[in-house]
């Protein structure tokens, strides 16, 4: 964790900054940071709720930007379904972005052995732990001090380089490159439209293309050959 760190506590410092000068009060905002726990999502819907937007576009706002954990969960299925569904729930909780590349960086496929699996939940506890650590005292920290900082600093930088470097990370095909230039360039097309709304329509372009160009690359199912009268079968 320790090359993900700097990134980490800048991007949760300037979380917690935004809330306060969003207008939150200091329990709403530790109550969002502890409850919510989720750094894009919470940038995404603070402008959406400063401004007094519906709730259904603050909900599905947050939806869709969290969309990715849908991705990571299904991925990680195999590896933690010999655990109690509430263990599951408990540990979708804590497991973040750095902490899901870090772990299926490490362990490629899912375990085999009772040593392989305690090996694979320390390494992901250890992640989980220290990432949300660092994540709730430093968003702590920016909600009760950081409101005394300018934004003009730029802190908030930072966390997006932590961003881009995991996007690269997960960039391995071209199909998931593809997905990740039409999603910024939509994102940046639209980027006028109202409640931060620009999100919603990357998603759904990055996702449609990809569809698209998948379907296409794997063409029409091939059919196997079958007997075609009572001569065939009987020969």
């Amino acid at each position: 964790m320790a090359g993900v760190s700097v990134g980490l506590t800048a991007w949760s410092f300037m979380t917690g900054v935004a809330m306060i000068k969003s207008g939150m009060s200091l329990t709403e905002a530790v109550l969002m940071s502890v409850l919510v726990y989720a750094g894009s999502a919470q940038l995404a819907v603070i402008p959406l709720i400063a401004v007094g937007a519906p709730l259904w576009v603050i909900l599905a706002t947050a939806f869709c930007v969290n969309l990715r954990f849908v991705v990571f969960s299904l991925h990680l299925r195999e590896y933690f379904m010999f655990l109690p569904k509430a263990k599951r729930l408990y540990l979708g909780y804590f497991t973040g972005d750095v902490t899901y590349v870090l772990f299926t960086s490490r362990f490629p496929k899912p375990a085999q052995t009772d040593t392989q699996r305690r090996a694979q939940m320390a390494y992901l506890w250890g992640g989980n732990i220290t990432n949300w650590g660092f994540w709730q005292v430093m968003s702590l920290l920016g909600i009760f001090v950081g409101n005394a900082f300018p934004t003009r600093w730029g802190l908030e930088f930072a966390g997006t380089l932590a961003l881009l470097g995991m996007v690269c990370s997960l960039a391995t095909t071209r199909l998931r490159a593809l997905s990740a230039v039409v999603a910024g360039a939509a994102a940046m097309a639209v980027y006028g439209l109202p409640y931060r709304l620009n999100i919603v329509a990357a998603i759904a372009m990055a996702v449609a293309a990809c569809m698209l160009l998948e379907s296409r690359g794997r063409g029409p199912t091939p059919q196997l050959p079958g007997p075609s009268s009572d001569k065939d079968l009987h020969g």
